[in-house]
């Protein structure tokens, strides 16, 4: 690390997956490999080519009162209870409001509110509701985060931005104290439809425990999922200094566009090789001292192969990879920041969890799968998102 580089600790972590509501729910589930894929209750979706997914079946919003809750989309509850546990798992960290930021991914937004408004009239209150900003708005609020308060819409890489953009505000002194992460609440019939109909979608209906199947010869697609996660961000010596668990330090960030094709990845990887390398680079490290990848990982053809053909060719053929969403699947733009969440607790826990559903890895993809909890070595985690437009985040993990 450059000794003039600020150097960025994550101290707080919250989560609302399909896997569980709070860190040690999530990593017992991810442990135990269990797919939290089923038969969509919650609406109608007799007739739609696609009737399973990954929900959160109960967010727990406790601190969040009715008032609040119903000027809320899906999304920004999910968000706004994640956060909340993020800042209070960091504890006080003695920063004045001016000096605390917010910083939120999302890639559809109010979803919820805008499809429930296609089948009626919309409420006073639609426009807040489908706003993209209104997670950070309502983080902001609730926590006096009057420093810089943004939000980014980049599809699948959203969260992982999200987090990358709260470092580099935490590095250029912009402000003391991010909190930053992802959500997204999308499992609805139109966007289900939708999804199907461009093939992104698992067809598995009979089985959807087993449809999310990353890096398997006999995938068909990712399985649409929702859910949000956040983490505290702060500078490394204030932390230590406060006495703050240090989960982890946020050490490197990578973030790139393909300028290839709307939903197609560059066919080699290129735009990719670039992100993984920035985020190296901006770590100070070389490709040898990863131990272990936390792969975007999606289950659709193009993605994993491309990925797979990446990793190889900079970090090797036995570098450690799993994949997140063989359990949580595909919640889009909070896939990046679950993720960052699921590698600062690989760090904290020293064992990788693995990609299940995994039968017969595809010849193409030539990298070492993780498909058991495995202990992980010494060295650094790299966390990929890449989304629909080409672009792409990575984000280093160290050990702090």
């Amino acid at each position: 690390m450059r000794p003039d580089r600020v150097r960025v600790a994550v101290t707080g972590v919250g989560v609302r997956t399909p896997a569980g509501n709070d860190p040690a729910t999530l990593w017992d589930t991810l442990i135990a490999g269990k797919s939290t894929a089923r038969t969509i209750t919650s609406f109608d979706a007799d007739g739609l080519p696609v009737d399973f997914a990954c929900q959160v079946p109960d967010i727990g919003a406790g601190r969040v009162t009715g008032r609040d809750a119903r000027r809320m989309d899906r999304t920004t509850l999910l968000a706004v209870c994640a956060a909340d546990d993020s800042l209070a798992d960091a504890g006080e960290p003695g920063v004045p409001p001016e000096r605390r930021a917010v910083v939120t991914g999302t890639g559809l937004a109010g979803n919820e509110t805008a499809e429930a408004a296609f089948l009626g009239r919309p409420s006073p209150l639609h426009v807040p509701k489908v706003m993209a900003n209104a997670s950070a708005a309502f983080i902001g609020m609730r926590h006096r985060a009057l420093g810089p308060s943004l939000t980014i819409s980049t599809a699948c890489a959203s969260g992982g931005h999200a987090i990358g953009e709260g470092l580099r505000l935490v590095r250029d002194g912009s402000a003391d104290l991010v909190v930053a992460g992802g959500a997204e609440a999308c499992v609805t019939p139109t966007l289900l439809l939708a999804f199907a109909l461009c093939g992104a979608l698992s067809q598995r209906v009979a089985e959807p425990d087993c449809a999310s199947r990353p890096f398997d010869a006999d995938r068909d697609g990712f399985v649409l999922a929702e859910g949000a996660a956040f983490v505290v961000l702060e500078r490394l010596d204030r932390a230590l200094r406060r006495g703050a668990h240090v989960y982890a330090e946020l050490a490197g960030y990578g973030r790139t566009t393909d300028g290839h094709h709307l939903t197609v990845p560059h066919p080699h990887g290129e735009g990719a090789e670039r992100c993984m390398r920035q985020a190296l680079a901006d770590a100070d490290l070389s490709p040898h001292q990863v131990a272990h990848v936390n792969a975007h990982g999606s289950g659709t053809e193009l993605n994993d192969v491309t990925e797979a053909q990446v990793i190889a060719r900079l970090l090797g053929f036995d570098v450690p990879v799993t994949a997140t969403k063989s359990v949580t699947g595909h919640a889009i733009g909070a896939a990046g920041a679950i993720e960052a969440v699921v590698s600062v607790l690989t760090l904290e826990n020293g064992t990788i969890p693995p990609t299940i559903n995994l039968r017969t890895q595809d010849p193409r993809c030539e990298i070492d799968v993780v498909r058991r909890p495995r202990p992980l070595r010494p060295g650094a985690i790299l966390s990929n998102s890449f989304a629909f437009g080409g672009h792409n985040a990575s984000l280093v993990f160290t050990r702090p």
